[in-house]
């Protein structure tokens, strides 16, 4: 199987262009870079959000893969797989860094079913984009080993026997001068129902996604047990349709699996009339689940966590509010918000600690997080902004001081990937919201 694993904002170009040796510029096949160019093209004409951007390295045009990561298939089948930034500053390979994102995947909505032990373990010998098929496989073999549930399901026939009820008018219509026939309605037990047609049908699609030996073997082993099960007609109609019956619960899985390979919105299939981006995530949701699942469990008992707060607005105008103030985490005790939170997918450095560089900060998420201050904690309290712990960002800085509002302080915190927890800054009474 072909392709390249790379970093977030690593840039691709054509093999055979001369570049200056960089870690961040990889080259790809002349179609591959053809088609991202074109992808990028598409996404600028229809101002959707940017996976793929233009970018120069050493004079030459290239693209870059935005803060995205997964898996890019192209439709040769060329897979570019893309791995967080924040791998090449924690240490690890990657491997290691391959795990870490399935562990923060595991906090995404969509995503909760994973095993996540054997997903690790699958990380350390292929790329994602497999890792996630062969979840959904061994989901489907699960089902297979306990058995493909039947249903009654309602039929209509000409068959050489009276079976069921006999469909008296339009028998006679359709067998008047076929004596030996009769049109019936009966119900027949049947492995034809919705969560059956919509397992096979995601594994004819990952049959045409899956690269690796092993993958392929089960698929086509699994597909060969649903042979007597149709496809389905509607996918929309059937996922409506699912019944997860009493003594179904192994379904669960396979079925989630099965909506994300095959909903036209899910990250597995991909926009427009290609297949690919075959698995994307942006960073900051990622980031944003992996923080809210650890977070909360780090606070105190007391307190409990608030995600996406919508109660406060930036103006009000013409008695309308406008310009909504949704902080990542608002931490509440007894009814009250005491602290605001919100996460930032970037990477600081504290060798940047200069007035012109400024650790890598940017100061509209310093104003973003004034305005939350104000509002939901009336100018009075801590307000903190958290960045994933690098090597060049491995403690709380200094806490910085809005000069003309005294009650409010800003904090930026790191939080530890691999610990799962954020890094409190040693000062009295602000630790004590948190367990240690």
């Amino acid at each position: 199987m072909s392709g390249i694993t790379i970093f977030e904002f690593d840039a691709l170009t054509a093999d055979g262009v001369n570049f200056t040796e960089a870690d961040d510029v990889h080259q790809i096949p002349h179609s591959v870079l053809a088609w991202l160019e074109e992808q990028c093209l598409r996404a600028a004409e229809a101002r959707q959000g940017p996976w793929l951007r233009w970018c120069q390295r050493g004079g030459r045009r290239a693209i870059q893969v935005t803060s995205f990561v997964g898996v890019i298939r192209a439709p040769d089948g060329y897979q570019i797989e893309v791995l967080p930034k924040v791998g090449k500053n924690i240490g690890g390979g990657v491997v290691e860094v391959r795990q870490l994102l399935i562990d923060m995947l595991c906090c995404l909505p969509g995503f909760r079913h994973i095993q996540t032990d054997n997903a690790k373990l699958a990380a350390a010998k292929m790329p994602l984009l497999e890792v996630f098929v062969s979840e959904f496989l061994r989901a489907v073999e699960r089902v297979v080993k306990r058995g493909l549930r039947s249903d009654y399901r309602q039929r209509q026939d000409n068959l050489f026997a009276l079976r069921g009820k006999l469909m008296m008018a339009p028998h006679l219509r359709q067998n008047l001068y076929r004596a030996d026939r009769f049109l019936v309605e009966f119900d027949e037990f049947s492995t034809d129902r919705p969560e059956n047609r919509l397992l096979h049908a995601a594994l004819r699609r990952v049959l045409k996604l899956t690269r690796t030996q092993t993958n392929q073997q089960l698929a086509r082993e699994l597909d060969f047990v649903f042979a007597d099960v149709p496809l389905p007609k509607q996918i929309r109609s059937d996922f409506q349709q699912v019944r997860v019956d009493r003594g179904m619960g192994f379904y669960t899985d396979a079925l989630a699996w099965a909506r994300l390979i095959l909903d036209e919105e899910s990250p597995l299939t991909g926009s427009g009339r290609d297949t690919a981006p075959s698995l994307l995530f942006p960073m900051e949701a990622v980031f944003e689940a992996y923080v809210t699942k650890h977070l909360s469990r780090q606070l105190n008992a007391s307190l409990t966590l608030k995600t996406q707060a919508r109660s406060h607005h930036l103006v009000e105008h013409r008695e309308q509010n406008w310009f909504q103030l949704k902080p990542d985490f608002l931490v509440r005790q007894s009814g009250k918000d005491i602290l605001v939170l919100d996460a930032k997918w970037k990477l600081l450095d504290r060798g940047k600690m200069n007035g012109s560089e400024k650790y890598g900060l940017s100061q509209s998420d310093f104003y973003q997080l004034q305005a939350y201050g104000v509002s939901y904690l009336d100018g009075v309290g801590d307000v903190v902004l958290i960045y994933p712990k690098t090597d060049e960002f491995s403690e709380p800085l200094s806490v910085f001081d809005f000069p003309k509002n005294i009650g409010m302080r800003l904090w930026v915190l790191p939080f530890c990937l691999k610990q799962r927890r954020l890094m409190l800054p040693s000062v009295s009474g602000f630790g004590g919201l948190f367990v240690l």
